[in-house]
């Protein structure tokens, strides 16, 4: 059997165990918009094991046959292929249970201890289970604990006939000691190799397909180093704010949210070196390296290496949106950023004095996640007349929207002139393929019932990368921002992240 699909593109080898999902804070939105309608497509794909059943863990107080009809509504609304197949959700509907009880009660754990036993006979699931916990982080703690000692989570060195996996969300922590603290909790609860730490990041389908454009194709792999590039940009944007998610954002700013976590697995797998194989620790092994390699933060780093941003009212699409204090739940003098560039070194022989310039925030004008690879410019000796229009080559990975790889090369224009002019090679996944790639959560929860870890960040990745950033969070604990608003919804964030690229005599990409 392949350990990894990668080993056999094209083809899934990978057995599934028959098991039983679990989803903790199932009437939340990621149940709604991500975890249902995933769990629907692999169904729809043929993807499930036959033997298979998902029990939705919340407080609420409702019926099996209401929350199952509140997913079908969910997934003919947020799912990639609809409407819902009812062929195939009359078989999937009765697989899907409601389970009332609240995190903290040894009781609701004890009923549910006897509910999974009586699926498992009714569906011959085999006593296995995932637990997927998309609840607050205050609550997996609470939650690990009580499966633990309702026996749900099996010893490891003890029960080898079944198992039991969690799913945890991020952010795992909020700076290195929470991080530490967190993991040596779980720790009494679970064994390593049971802790899942999901980013959907890891899940899209351009990100997965790194590892395979870089060591698959020599082209590439053979100019991956400072002597051909010239910079690299990582540009995470969305046009959207924060909706309801104020009293969250307040306590996370956009640096927990998706700095520590995608933008610093990307960052290591652009950068990583060639794993010795596609098992999932000699993957994580090498984004590991990246990460440590990470030059640390100097005080002037802090003044020209780091901008922070938070958005004011301006226009979205044409229509007005509010400033990030008068969103809901949102203190109205709050400093907490929604825009954050970076410029990082990463310190070994590879990437030596390469600069990685990683910019993310919220209400920019357009959705789009983006690697750009800007390669130097080619000696000015013989096109010197064209330098001015002579662009160096950019390779850039489009991660959202329209999945893709698009290559920046210079060509002559036909006619006697010969003036050279940029052009650009485009590859899109959904024209190529004719169809759209499968959601990242698709592809993770299917991982985990295999048992895959290659795609989940490892303690050492999370770790490393909260080594790097909680000084930041510390910096910023004794320096308040200046003029915080200080870019307008709509447009690319602060002055001040501009001119940190002009002083490197670069700029950002347009997107």
């Amino acid at each position: 059997m392949s350990s990894h699909p990668l080993e056999e593109p094209g083809v899934s080898s990978r057995f599934i165990d028959p098991c039983i999902l679990v989803i903790f804070g199932a009437t939340g939105d990621l149940t709604a918009r991500k975890l249902f309608p995933a769990v629907y497509n692999l169904a729809r794909e043929g993807q499930l094991p036959s033997q298979f059943a998902v029990v939705a863990f919340a407080r609420r107080d409702k019926s099996s046959e209401e929350f199952r009809k509140e997913m079908k509504e969910a997934i003919n609304k947020f799912s990639r292929v609809k409407p819902v197949d009812e062929a195939i959700w009359k078989n999937f509907e009765q697989q899907i249970f409601y389970h009332k009880a609240e995190f903290h009660e040894a009781s609701g754990y004890q009923a549910l201890d006897k509910l999974l036993k009586d699926l498992d006979g009714r569906f011959g699931t085999k006593g296995n289970r995932v637990f997927y916990l998309a609840t607050q982080p205050s609550y997996f703690t609470t939650i690990c604990e009580n499966l633990h000692t309702s026996e749900l989570i099996y010893d490891t060195k003890i029960v080898k006939d079944k198992w039991s996996r969690v799913i945890i969300e991020k952010p795992f922590g909020n700076n290195l000691e929470s991080a530490h603290a967190l993991q040596n909790e779980l720790l009494k609860f679970l064994a390593e190799q049971q802790i899942y730490r999901i980013d959907h990041y890891l899940g899209k389908e351009t990100v997965q397909n790194l590892m395979v454009f870089r060591f698959a194709n020599s082209l590439f792999e053979s100019l991956w180093n400072n002597r051909y590039i010239d910079h690299v940009q990582i540009t995470v944007a969305e046009e959207i704010g924060i909706g309801r998610r104020g009293a969250f954002f307040e306590e996370a700013g956009l640096l927990r949210d998706i700095r520590q976590n995608h933008m610093m697995q990307i960052l290591s797998l652009v950068a990583m070196e060639p794993p010795v194989g596609l098992d999932a620790n000699a993957i994580r092994d090498e984004k590991v390296k990246v990460l440590r390699a990470l030059r640390p933060f100097t005080k002037e780093d802090f003044k020209t290496s780091i901008v922070r941003g938070q958005y004011d009212k301006g226009f979205i699409g044409g229509e007005p949106v509010k400033g990030y204090r008068e969103e809901d739940n949102v203190d109205p003098k709050s400093n907490i950023e929604t825009y954050l560039a970076l410029r990082l070194f990463i310190d070994n022989w590879r990437w030596h004095g390469v600069p990685f310039y990683m910019r993310g925030g919220k209400r920019l004008p357009k959705r789009a996640s983006e690697i750009a690879i800007q390669f130097k410019r080619p000696p000015g000796v013989l096109f010197q007349e064209h330098n001015n229009k002579h662009e160096p080559n950019v390779l850039a990975i489009r991660i959202q929207p329209d999945e893709g790889t698009s290559l920046k090369i210079n060509c002559k224009v036909p006619g006697p002139a010969s003036p050279i002019q940029p052009v650009k090679m485009d590859f899109r996944y959904g024209s190529y393929f004719g169809m759209s790639p499968p959601e990242a959560y698709e592809r993770l929860i299917l991982d985990c019932m295999i048992g895959d870890s290659t795609l989940f960040a490892r303690e050492d990745e999370v770790f490393s990368s909260w080594k790097l950033l909680t000084p930041v969070l510390e910096q910023w604990k004794t320096t308040e921002p200046d003029c915080f608003p200080n870019y307008q919804a709509g447009t690319w964030g602060p002055e001040l992240a501009d001119e940190m690229m002009k002083r490197d005599g670069r700029k950002w990409r347009i997107l």
